[in-house]
């Protein structure tokens, strides 16, 4: 697959997820606010907050002008949520629905989504590795 098809994908692919996934924070708010430590103070209004911020990303994804700091916003999201996945899967007890593999596989799952999040919208378009490789010096 040529390399524009592919960010072209990836892009609708990762558009469509957080779209998708801030949608469900409003309609299923306290499934979502139960994976959430306990420890962790305004577990519903984290809901509400980091469900609005993937809706804004989704649509800052559709807008070339805002595709780059949208793409910041929710590589950084994807980040800060990692610890709900971890409690998760610690906790699998709370989540019998859920396979215990099923929960630890979000985690390696949330690096890919991570490296397409930075390919499709972060990265320039001519360089997509992570660390990019300095020219030598002369």
């Amino acid at each position: 697959m040529p390399k524009s098809i592919a960010r072209r994908v990836g892009l609708l692919f990762v558009i469509l997820l957080f779209a998708a996934s801030g949608t469900l924070h409003f309609i299923v708010t306290d499934r979502f606010a139960s994976i959430i430590p306990p420890s962790l103070p305004l577990r519903r209004e984290a809901v509400y907050i980091s469900g609005a911020c993937e809706l804004a990303g989704a649509l800052g994804l559709c807008l070339p002008r805002w595709r780059r700091p949208a793409g910041i916003g929710l590589f950084l999201l994807t980040i800060v949520v990692t610890p709900a996945n971890i409690y998760m899967w610690l906790r699998a007890d709370l989540f019998p629905q859920v396979a215990p593999s099923l929960l630890f596989s979000r985690l390696p799952l949330q690096l890919v989504l991570l490296a397409i999040i930075w390919r499709v919208a972060i990265a320039p378009a001519g360089n997509s590795a992570l660390f990019p490789r300095r020219a030598a010096e002369t």
